[in-house]
């Protein structure tokens, strides 16, 4: 059986004097450690190129990085905005869109996360420290794959159910979350101060969504947050076969 093709958003960055596009090695590293083939898009594709993006395609996994911007739900930007890339946004959104239409699983990781609620209608709080601040630490600074605060995990869920358990340490760096959860979407995961860190959808093709980074745990052979990858590979394998 072939291996199920997962197409990765990827980034734009100015490297050693050129623009460059890709993403980070660890959701490579994730989802070949899972069964499936990663396929790299960039977010240099013109957004009605979205569809055609998606041919061949098995699965979704939309990637971390630039805050999404509010003009998506009717926002002003907020002092503490972060960088945003509109060719980014336009792409990403085209590319969710795609894949709800096709019925392509899809899995949000962090900015993925964020942009899903925004695309089905939710809204962002857009800097947590100063609009919502709290006594967790969601951008601790620390490694990459240091487990800086606990997730409580919603029982009988897809997220509960690929992660094993209950309760999850996970790493955290973001300044932007949910604030307004999306219609369609049920919230699978809370922070201990109560902020969405997982959403699921109630209908539709599979789709599942973390605040957290779970490919930097890829090199932990017993890391629970692998089973998410795996997750989504035999989703896309299964949306291949039907």
């Amino acid at each position: 059986m072939s291996l199920p093709r997962i197409a990765v958003s990827g980034v734009r960055r100015q490297w050693h004097g050129a623009a460059r596009t890709g993403v980070n090695a660890a959701y490579v590293d994730s989802v070949t450690a899972a069964g499936g083939l990663p396929i790299i898009l960039p977010p240099g594709i013109p957004p009605e190129h979205a569809m055609h993006a998606l041919e061949g395609v098995d699965g979704v996994l939309l990637s971390g990085g630039e805050d999404v911007d509010p003009m998506w739900y009717c926002a002003d930007p907020a002092p503490q905005l972060g960088d945003v890339d509109p060719a980014r946004d336009r792409f990403e959104f085209a590319l969710f869109t795609a894949a709800r239409q096709r019925g392509v699983p899809v899995l949000g990781i962090c900015r993925g996360l964020q942009l899903v609620n925004v695309a089905m209608g939710g809204v962002l709080w857009q800097d947590l420290p100063s609009e919502r601040p709290s006594t967790v630490q969601h951008d601790a600074r620390q490694p990459r794959d240091a487990r800086t605060h606990d997730v409580q995990l919603v029982a009988g869920s897809r997220t509960a159910d690929a992660l094993g358990g209950r309760e999850l340490a996970v790493n955290s760096f973001h300044h932007q979350g949910v604030r307004t959860l999306a219609a369609g979407l049920v919230a699978t995961a809370h922070a201990p101060d109560d902020l969405v860190e997982a959403f699921e959808a109630t209908e539709g093709a599979w789709l599942l969504a973390v605040q957290w980074h779970p490919e930097e745990m890829h090199a932990d052979p017993l890391a629970p947050d692998r089973a998410l990858f795996i997750a989504l590979v035999e989703a896309a394998r299964e949306a291949y076969c039907r």
